[in-house]
């Protein structure tokens, strides 16, 4: 069987989590190509529209496909909890 954690136990372990998450994106703005941004800039005004378009279209179906993995994992875990 396994042992219930109690609050003393996941409070460090949430918080480290959220610290995780909020310097991720820092470091992650750190990762820009400097070629990539150059280019980028000295395009024209809808060349920069498609990218942002495009860059949008490629975030969604890895978010969707994360949110339904926590999503299945969420009831499962329910499920494990009730039995």
């Amino acid at each position: 069987m396994k042992k219930k954690l109690n609050k003393s136990q996941v409070m460090p372990r949430t918080a480290g989590a959220l610290f995780a998450g909020l310097l991720a994106p820092a470091i992650l703005s750190a990762q820009n190509c400097a070629l990539c941004y150059t280019q980028a800039a000295g395009s024209g005004e809808r060349v920069i529209q498609a990218l942002r378009g495009g860059i949008l279209i490629l975030a969604f179906p890895p978010m969707l496909i994360c949110l339904g993995i926590a999503s299945m994992a969420w009831k499962k875990r329910n499920e494990f909890n009730e039995s």
